[in-house]
């Protein structure tokens, strides 16, 4: 098979990793520890795995004799950079551990768990994997592991394959199943451990112990440099106005990582939209109000970063996409034979008055697409709504108008992006490269010392890799009770910006300046060989919240 000149440099490339563990180890329980939130709920529904202590790992072998262990793992949900170097890592450490160790990859996600679908890792197809980006090795999926039925079927295969843990890879869904299989596991004494690793380019998987998850790093730097080439381009051509959205459905880490790196004239941040009760019309009046005062200057053109799960965070726009999913339950017959482009306007009829007017001044598009495009919940699918488009048409429209009453004077002309699919299979950057290395190689670690409802947990980030901490955290400590889908649910709590963050507060020191003068970074693509202030570096959101 033919690789590109960089696949045959990445495959050569070993990742660093914390020195600790470069040795034989032993695991050193910490504290104990409690939920977040909820936590007699949460105690009740995991009393096999609540309350367990932190663990950080020491050198030093074990009394104990090393015996091979048959370890299976799973990628859960969307691809992110360095998945394959968590399997890497994982698959060294249990090989260290015991060269007879094995380890077996459950094919297209946790559904190749409950169907008995998997390949055996050996070290050559492993080693065609290291340092390249995807999940392509065995494939990813977003099947749920959330019944007794799963879990049995899923324990079938592992006690044939003579599998004594299991793996998961994956985001907060992803991980608040891993925790949910361990504490059953445990429960019947299936013999079977659990351990997570925090997966997400949204990078909305963090707290305290995990510092961020894995791809994000990779991934923003991929957007970063496509944005900072769509502003190099406009600078140049001076003509026109690019309305981005960038992914972040949850949590807008993603936007506000990338304004750093890049120095946009606007971004909004969906924190701060909702925090503030801000309406689709306030944040149309912030971008047209930068466009007029860059066009008093003689600068036509910009640069506009969208988080795509903006609309969900504007209070009225919330309101308006519940009631929409309420009508178009209940009024499901009535309104089956209805064309797309007519169903606006008789799915106003049983809305409320507020609701009629609001969907009533959206563009006709953006109502087709509120209205016609559901998932198989019956739910509105928010993420695809082309925000960017709205948002323009909005801001065109606004302008028009200050045209009329001689409050504009300039051009408006727009070019509109979505960067998502783009950033999460690409090749992953040192810092993740290393950063899933550890993270794998750690999963091993707390498998050999017998942990179970755990995630594997590397700290100390911003610093040398040499300083890194690698430990485990139990999973039962990120999680809260939430109402999913009508009913409350155990779940780990998604990590929003903070807008007391310093991240945040960096962002809106600034961002005044970087909306009427042109003060535009062009961060270039992600460099592998060269200095590690190039090559090296975590992300700026990382950066700040540890100075």
């Amino acid at each position: 098979m033919k690789i590109s000149s960089l696949q045959k440099e990445r495959a050569a490339y070993q990742p660093k990793m914390p020195p600790v563990l470069q040795h034989d180890l032993h695991a050193v329980d910490g504290k104990a520890t409690e939920s977040v939130a909820d936590r007699d709920e949460v105690k009740k529904l995991f009393p096999h795995t609540y309350g367990l202590p932190t663990v950080t790992f020491e050198a030093g072998a074990t009394a104990e004799e090393k015996k091979p262990i048959n370890v299976g793992v799973i990628l859960s949900g969307g691809q992110a950079p360095g998945g394959h170097n968590v399997i890497a890592g994982l698959f060294d450490g249990i090989k260290n551990i015991h060269k007879e160790s094995k380890l077996y990859g459950f094919l297209m996600g946790p559904a190749g768990l409950i169907d008995h679908k998997y390949i055996e890792l050996t070290s050559d197809i492993i080693d065609e994997y290291r340092n390249t980006g995807g999940f392509d090795i065995i494939g990813s999926g977003r099947t749920k592991l959330e019944t007794k039925e799963q879990f049995d079927k899923g324990l079938t295969i592992l006690h044939e394959l003579g599998i004594s843990a299991l793996v998961i890879i994956g985001g907060d869904d992803s991980n608040t199943n891993a925790c949910v299989l361990a504490e059953y596991y445990k429960e019947i004494n299936a013999g079977v451990q659990v351990i997570g690793c925090p997966k997400t380019i949204d990078g909305d998987l963090k707290n305290e112990q995990i510092e961020t998850s894995f791809g994000f790093d990779t991934a923003t730097k991929v957007y970063s440099e496509v944005i900072g080439n769509i502003q190099r381009d406009c600078n140049s051509a001076r003509k026109y106005w690019h309305f981005i959205k960038l992914m972040g459905r949850s949590a807008s880490h993603i936007a506000l990582e990338c304004a750093l790196k890049t120095q946009p004239n606007v971004c909004i941040i969906s924190e701060e939209v909702e925090a503030k009760e801000q309406s689709l019309d306030d944040i149309v009046k912030q971008i047209a109000t930068a466009v007029a005062e860059r066009a008093e200057d003689g600068n036509n053109f910009g640069t506009v970063l969208i988080p795509e799960g903006l609309i969900e965070f504007i209070p009225a726009m919330r309101a308006l996409i519940s009631e929409l999913n309420d009508v178009l339950a209940q009024k499901e017959a009535e309104l089956a034979g209805v064309s797309k482009e007519d169903l606006p306007k008789e799915v106003i009829k049983y809305l409320s008055e507020k609701n009629a007017e609001i969907l009533s001044e959206l563009p006709a598009e953006v109502a087709q697409q509120l209205t016609a495009d559901r998932d198989p919940h019956g739910n509105v699918q928010v993420s695809l709504i082309e925000t960017e488009k709205l948002l323009a048409t909005l801001v065109e429209e606004k302008l028009a108008k200050w045209k009329k009453e001689g409050k504009y004077t300039g051009k408006f002309a727009v070019q509109r992006h979505f960067f998502g699919y783009e950033g999460r299979c690409a090749a992953p950057s040192n810092f993740d490269s290393d950063y899933c290395y550890s993270l794998g190689y750690t999963a091993s670690q707390l498998i050999a010392s017998g942990k179970t409802g755990y995630m594997s947990s590397v700290r100390n980030l911003t610093k040398s890799v040499k300083e890194w901490i690698p430990g485990g955290i139990p999973i039962t400590m990120m999680m809260n009770i939430e109402r999913r889908h009508g009913e409350q649910k155990p779940v780990i709590r998604k990590a929003l910006v903070d807008l007391e963050g310093k991240p945040f507060k960096t962002f809106a020191a600034n961002r005044g300046e970087w909306a009427r003068k042109t003060c535009y970074i062009y961060p270039g693509p992600i460099q592998y060989f060269g200095p590690e202030s190039v090559c090296d570096m975590p992300t700026e959101t990382l950066k700040l919240e540890h100075e």
